[in-house]
């Protein structure tokens, strides 16, 4: 078990927990068996963990001392406000309970990632010195693979697939899937990031990773059905979407984004359930789809 996985672990049982004793906290550290070989926590092992996680992640746990020596973490909203900061505390956080019941590895199911991760290190690395990266990348639909430079500008996690966004050696500003990248090397080339340049500003416009400079944002309205709206209102299609209106059988949506082919490709996903109100170009992009969806299965 490495050193981070140890952090988290403690991380999110005090998360979970509010407040908790040291006691109680090396109990079920102890009881974690997969993770802890069995061993207590000891409390100055304890105090040397907190003094790091406050060193790598900013996060203090804090000793309250009246009412019973009881810890909790101090700054909770500073990690719910960190994006990247609490999808990889709730990562870890699965993967440590994952570890703590492997004998149920065969009734926990997980969804494959398309292989392409091993040049995650590579490239953050790369974005962490300011190099350039030399990538052999290979688009589908093509028998070999174009070898040139990238400026790495910072990376996404989409779908189950990771992508670099770089500019390349035209100057222009691309994404790259990792599953067709063939080969990465990092250059002694330096490039300078742009001081305007805000990553999640830079995706806000768009759905996904399709960012076609072509078209601009625009107010969409959608609307989903009494069966899903419960859906859409837990897991918004994007951080732009707000409820206009929840009339019973229906609720609608208002979102404001570019309508990219991720965008209506993730539409088309929820079949009658959702129906584009506004714009009417997006409704007749949809209703063209649809349309030749309909040819495919005409003859059935």
């Amino acid at each position: 078990m490495t050193q981070l996985q140890k952090y988290t672990w403690l991380i999110e049982t005090i998360r979970r927990a509010g407040k908790i004793s040291h006691k109680d906290l090396s109990d079920r550290w102890e009881r974690a068996k997969d993770l802890s070989d069995s061993h207590p926590l000891p409390r100055a092992t304890f105090n040397r963990w907190r003094d790091a996680i406050f060193s790598q992640f900013g996060i203090n746990i804090e000793c309250q001392k009246t009412g019973g020596y009881l810890y909790y973490i101090e700054n909770p909203d500073d990690i719910e406000d960190d994006k990247l900061k609490k999808w990889m505390l709730d990562s870890f956080a699965v993967g440590n309970l994952i570890g703590e019941n492997l004998s149920l590895k065969d009734r926990i199911l997980v969804s494959k990632i398309p292989s392409g991760s091993h040049h995650l290190t590579t490239i953050i690395q790369a974005m962490k010195d300011y190099n350039m990266v030399e990538i052999t990348y290979r688009p589908f639909k093509h028998t070999h693979g174009y070898t040139f430079s990238i400026e790495p500008y910072c990376v996404k996690l989409h779908e189950n697939r990771w992508y670099a966004l770089g500019k390349n050696n035209r100057g222009e500003m691309r994404l790259y899937g990792l599953d067709r990248i063939e080969s990465t090397n990092i250059l002694n080339s330096k490039f300078l990031l742009p001081k305007n340049f805000n990553a999640s500003e830079f995706f806000s416009p768009f759905y996904g990773v399709a960012i076609g400079y072509e078209n601009q944002p625009q107010r969409i309205v959608v609307r989903a059905n009494e069966n899903h709206k419960y859906y859409l209102n837990t897991l918004p299609l994007h951080e732009s979407q707000i409820l206009i209106e929840d009339c019973g059988e229906y609720a609608d949506f208002e979102l404001y984004l570019v309508p990219s082919f991720d965008f209506v490709m993730k539409l088309l996903q929820f079949g009658s359930m959702i129906e584009v109100i506004y714009p009417d170009s997006l409704r007749k992009t949809m209703k063209g789809w649809i349309s030749d969806m309909m040819e495919l299965y005409k003859n059935d």
